[in-house]
């Protein structure tokens, strides 16, 4: 009661239930009016059926007839301009709620924008980019202290560590002139005697046969 008491006197009303409201009205409305055409062109056809059935046998049924299909035509198709208007109603307060809703929804977003970088600033975005730079720093400065100071107390002869290092790139610049190429030594012993004797065997044994070819010819 109290609502419909703040209504009459002009209170303030919610935009969205009472454009809601609206279109359900208009809707009804309409259902109204279609089964009110329905009805009106059922009664044309009759008209049409009646004029036709008296054309020739009773003309004057058939004109009347005729007459009352053109009032009700007439009705019908103020009826039906009616219903288009309040089609196009129904779509404008679709479309302006659609639209207040969308409205809604980005107000609120923007609301919610404004309170997370409520808090920030271009001034504190740098400031706090430029502490992350600089304990990454520090923290930089710190392993490689840590890991120049792990020899501290062990004595080293940086010469000779220098000379040893010379000695290994001219082992490995040797290894490489070489190749696969690296002669075998072979020490000296009964065994290295045994092969060449061996050899002078085989070499006396080649040439006798030889000359035996040579007598035979």
């Amino acid at each position: 009661m109290m609502a419909g008491f703040m209504s009459y006197f002009g209170g303030r009303r919610d935009p969205k239930q009472s454009s809601r409201d609206a279109i359900v009205t208009l809707r009804q409305q309409l259902q109204m009016i279609e089964k009110k055409e329905e009805y009106l062109q059922k009664k044309i056809d009759e008209e049409v059926k009646k004029a036709r059935a008296n054309a020739v046998t009773n003309k004057a049924v058939a004109t009347n007839a005729l007459r009352r299909k053109k009032v009700t035509e007439q009705e019908l198709e103020r009826l039906q301009n009616t219903r288009f208007q309040l089609e196009m109603q129904v779509n404008t307060l679709e479309s302006a709620s659609f639209n207040a809703e969308n409205m809604a929804a980005m107000k609120k977003a923007s609301a919610a924008l404004k309170d997370i970088h409520g808090k920030l600033s271009i001034d504190k975005v740098d400031q706090t980019m430029a502490e992350i730079q600089e304990q990454t720093q520090l923290a930089n400065e710190v392993s490689e202290a840590i890991s120049s100071n792990q020899f501290v107390g062990v004595e080293i002869d940086e010469d000779e560590l220098k000379q040893e290092l010379a000695d290994l790139e001219q082992d490995e610049l040797n290894d490489k002139l070489m190749g696969d190429h690296v002669p075998v030594h072979h020490p000296a012993g009964p065994s290295r005697i045994e092969d060449k004797r061996q050899a002078v065997e085989d070499d006396e044994e080649a040439q006798l046969k030889e000359l035996q070819a040579a007598l035979a010819m």
